[in-house]
């Protein structure tokens, strides 16, 4: 496997472990739990996007 299929498969677990999260954030009763999961995804929204820009040879971090 060279390293850019695995940059790609990487953001491709990075943006199904989102999905997860935002779901979970979604069904989460608890207001405080809720804001932690939202969190949490936005900042792995951010490592992906990092992770994307990457692995498709793009240099500068998105601002």
């Amino acid at each position: 496997m060279t390293a850019v299929e695995e940059a790609r498969r990487r953001v491709q677990e990075m943006r199904a472990q989102l999905r997860d999260l935002s779901e979970a954030a979604a069904r989460a009763e608890d207001p405080e739990q809720r804001r932690r999961l939202e969190e949490k995804a936005r900042r792995m929204e951010s490592r992906c996007e990092q992770e994307s820009g990457m692995a498709g040879g793009d240099i500068y971090p998105p601002m």
